[in-house]
């Protein structure tokens, strides 16, 4: 896994017309994935403990973080299969399926429920007021009523790591790789509160830079495709930003968007692999490692009112030129210096 030194973020965020501080993260990156330390603990020295994991849906990005949570845990010496039983259930996108989830892991009683997503988060938060939960892959955790705007839990139970991805940088790099674009098109899930709160961003943000936005509500995977047809001469570029039931879905909106030559810009990794342009957001594996310290705090005993709520920002950039030239876009060769091309970075393997 590539990782960016300072003076190529520097860079990177010169071509984007940011400033450094504009692209660094708030908080210390993570650290690279291949270069984590050796377990500090082995199985043997560490009780026998049990989670529960779960999402709304199943796709690649959730996968991987889902993926660094075992990794950082296996790392603290909590190790699947030998002194820590995980229990993995996915809602397969329905909420009502989340609900009942919910419901057998309160009833479970694991040491710590994990909960990837904003409607997962918000189902289990509703289920338990007592099993620690750490909500992760929530973007805007104030909206989703997870947390105050001053970062407080809205019940002791409750902590996480949230991708609240500064916009003006997404917005800058949307103008810079295609300077010509008027009207923004985002397809989103109104059942899914971070859609809906970065739905209202947008509409206030975009005119303010002269651009407009062509907002196509669909709320079940199999609506992904009709409302991407939908943008055929109403937008120029098409944005997504952890919207689950579009990544669900995501092979439908690259088919369209290919054959409508509607550019894909996403925030992140696996959404380039899978046909997007180009992304500017987090690195799903590494934000998986961080939630994973997280819940090793709560096996190891520390209480979830003293593990604070985090908000993980760097910023990576991903490409594809192959993607971009199915999208009719030719990308400029100074963005590809610093970026992580996916079309010839091999993808992380990820465990099943």
């Amino acid at each position: 896994m590539l990782s960016f030194t300072r003076g190529q973020l520097s860079a990177i965020c010169a071509l984007l017309g940011l400033s450094l501080a504009a692209c660094s993260p708030q908080k210390p990156p993570a650290q690279a994935a291949d270069t984590y330390s050796k377990p500090s603990a082995t199985a043997s020295q560490k009780p026998n403990k049990t989670i529960a994991i779960s999402a709304i849906v199943a796709h690649p990005s959730l996968d991987a973080i889902r993926q660094g949570i075992l990794d950082e845990l296996a790392a603290e010496g909590y190790i699947k299969g030998q002194n820590l039983t995980v229990n993995f259930q996915s809602a397969q996108g329905n909420t009502a399926t989340a609900g009942q989830i919910s419901k057998q892991f309160v009833a479970d009683k694991p040491d710590a429920i994990v909960a990837i997503s904003t409607p997962t988060a918000q189902s289990l938060a509703a289920a338990s007021k007592e099993i620690p939960i750490v909500y992760t892959a929530v973007s805007d955790p104030v909206a989703a009523k997870l947390i105050t705007q001053q970062n407080t839990p809205t019940q002791p139970n409750i902590t996480g790591l949230s991708s609240q991805l500064p916009l003006a940088p997404q917005l800058d790099f949307m103008q810079k790789i295609m300077p010509s674009a008027k009207s923004i098109g985002y397809v989103f899930s109104a059942g899914e509160m971070n859609s809906v709160a970065l739905r209202d961003k947008l509409s206030i943000a975009l005119p303010k830079r002269g651009m407009n936005l062509v907002d196509i509500p669909a709320n079940r995977p199999t609506d992904i495709a009709m409302a991407t047809n939908s943008l055929g001469g109403k937008a120029q570029l098409i944005y997504t930003s952890m919207d689950n039931n579009v990544a669900s879905a995501f092979e439908s909106m690259v088919q369209s968007a290919n054959a409508l030559k509607l550019p894909i810009i996403a925030s992140d990794e696996f959404s380039v692999r899978r046909g997007a342009t180009a992304a500017l957001g987090v690195n799903d594996y590494d934000f998986g490692r961080t939630t994973g310290k997280m819940v090793g705090k709560i096996l190891d005993g520390t209480p979830v009112t003293q593990v604070k709520p985090e908000v993980m920002n760097q910023l990576t950039l991903y490409v594809s030129p192959k993607h971009a030239q199915a999208q009719g876009l030719t990308l400029n060769p100074e963005l590809l210096k610093g970026a992580i091309n996916v079309d010839t970075t091999p993808e992380r393997k990820i465990d099943k």
